[in-house]
């Protein structure tokens, strides 16, 4: 006999959603929830708003489970609008979309001390499967779920298909490219940074930004809650397991360890500014406990498999880095671009990514991860010019990485990459210097979701780039995200763009598709 639907919800909560997060009638709801457990919060909450309004997300799938979350916050904006008490939260996760299969259910507090934020790790699930999941506090039930586990480790997936994206700067753009990639036929969501932006609210923009440049805990919870009650990224979010890392925009601009881009920035203040920014960000993200912050230290960089298919080592190019050398921006390389000590990974991360490289035993290995690793030339003409804020201005320890991909032979190495809203399709060769080298991997650069306002489909000096960056494939400056298509013989990437951002209702339009073989490093026009 299957368990009747636990949760009444009010059709009213509901408007403009796909089906999988629609409302579910019940009225057994009251006597079933009894048997939830309860400890140390206040089961009979009572809200002045909708505390749901921030919706729902998953992430960090495994085979046997996930991270299901949410927040309480029925004044989003201003602080959540919650007294300083702890209150029950309880959840569910059912094998069906009407909810009557109910695998999962149990009960965990929202703490003041972290915003009234939810993160359940659920476990021992059936692999390889979609589940749904929702939430109640108090008499309040939040919209619907969708997500996934991924399949067991030793089995052989012929498909996997994925996003990924960044950039989405709410002032610049509307979030239109999520309004796409939900119709998409998606397995998960791999986000590669830049999720807020910490500026100050800008007059005369698309969409101006609530509150001053970010700095106390309560200006980052704000502008997290602004971007989550955008539309199209809640129900984006809702709709499968995400994959998140950082960039510097989730704290600030160009960060690079405990090293401010603005002088006279004292190092001290800054982590301390830091360790509110990374607090806010775990509020908001589905991530599992072992992310959980440590005042400035947040350890973000982990591994995700599905099945023997392919396997995520996501990266954090910002938390453990050395200077910016050379000064920031596009640069001539100066001594400091060849300092073997200078690091994007830090000694750690380092170590455990060329390890798990090596006894990976996936198919494809994919980095995800935040800047551009190709040399690229950014200065046409005889000038040489590279960004000292990537890879090329830590050249010793992009070197190192390309090497071991090389010698190590590692299955096929694929790098996706954001931060720089636009487009690229890069052959990562062995040595930049002799331009004919061997292809050791292959990079895909995502452009923003809205960040730079409406794009360029020919950026300027474009034909000089291509030709004096010949690895470069592919280049282009308008929005959107890169939709990924992995079986074992082959892995191909879309570029789904938007023409505009400064206005609603742009249409989507697959601009080029590229083609790598298994096996066989190198970009091919699909």
């Amino acid at each position: 006999m299957t368990n009747p639907p636990l949760f009444h919800v009010a059709e009213s909560r509901r408007v403009n959603r796909r089906s999988f997060i629609t409302s579910t009638s019940s009225l057994a709801a009251a006597a079933l929830w009894s048997s939830c457990s309860f400890r140390g919060g206040r089961r009979s909450a009572r809200f002045s708003d909708y505390p749901f309004q921030l919706g729902v997300a998953s992430g960090d799938p495994d085979p046997f489970g996930f991270v299901i979350w949410t927040r309480l916050a029925p004044d989003p904006l201003e602080g959540g609008g919650i007294s300083k008490e702890p209150i029950e939260v309880r959840w569910q996760v059912a094998e069906d979309e009407q909810m009557t299969k109910v695998v999962k259910k149990g009960a965990m507090v929202a703490r003041p001390e972290w915003a009234h934020s939810v993160h359940v790790e659920v476990g021992g699930l059936r692999p390889e499967r979609w589940y749904w999941y929702q939430f109640k506090a108090g008499g309040e039930v939040s919209p619907k779920g969708r997500t996934r586990t991924m399949p067991t480790f030793d089995s052989a997936p012929d498909r996997m298909r994925f996003a990924f994206a960044s950039c989405q700067h709410f002032e610049t753009g509307y979030f239109t490219a999520y309004e796409h990639m939900l119709q998409e036929d998606l397995d998960l969501v791999v986000h590669l940074g830049d999720y807020i932006y910490e500026g100050a609210g800008r007059p005369l923009q698309v969409r101006s930004h609530v509150g001053p440049e970010l700095d106390s805990l309560d200006e980052y919870r704000n502008r997290y809650a602004q971007y989550k009650k955008d539309p199209a990224l809640q129900a984006m979010h809702a709709a499968v397991p995400w994959i998140v890392t950082w960039d510097d925009h989730e704290f600030a601009n160009n960060c690079a360890g405990a090293i401010s881009e603005k002088d006279g920035v004292d190092p001290k203040d800054y982590l301390e500014r830091r360790a509110r920014a990374y607090q806010a960000y775990y509020e908001h993200m589905p991530l599992r406990w072992g992310s959980l912050p440590h005042g400035p230290d947040m350890k973000m960089y982990r591994r995700i498999a599905f099945g023997k298919l392919a396997e995520f080592f996501v990266l954090d190019t910002r938390q453990y880095r050395t200077d910016q050398p050379c000064g920031d921006g596009n640069k001539a390389p100066c001594d400091g671009v060849y300092d073997a000590n200078a690091t994007l990974l830090g000694e750690a991360q380092r170590n455990w990514l060329l390890g798990g490289l090596e006894g990976s035993g996936s198919n494809w290995n994919i980095l995800a991860q935040q800047v551009m690793m190709a040399r690229a030339d950014r200065s046409p003409g005889e000038r040489v010019a590279h960004s000292m804020d990537q890879w090329p201005g830590y050249e010793m320890e992009r070197r190192r990485l390309l090497k071991f991909f090389n010698e190590r032979r590692i299955s096929n190495a694929i790098v996706l990459t954001g931060d720089i809203h636009s487009n690229w399709a890069n052959n990562l060769i062995a040595d930049f210097d002799e331009l004919d080298s061997k292809i050791v991997a292959t990079e895909f650069v995502g452009t923003s979701i809205s960040s730079g306002g409406d794009g360029a489909r020919e950026p300027a000096n474009l034909e000089k780039l291509l030709s004096e960056n010949p690895f470069v494939q592919y280049h282009n400056a308008e929005r959107g995200y890169v939709r990924c298509q992995v079986s074992p013989t082959e892995w191909k990437s879309d570029y789904q763009l938007v023409e505009y951002v400064t206005r609603r209702g742009a249409p989507l339009v697959t601009r080029a598709s590229f083609v790598v073989e298994a096996g066989r490093p190198g970009l091919q026009r699909a």
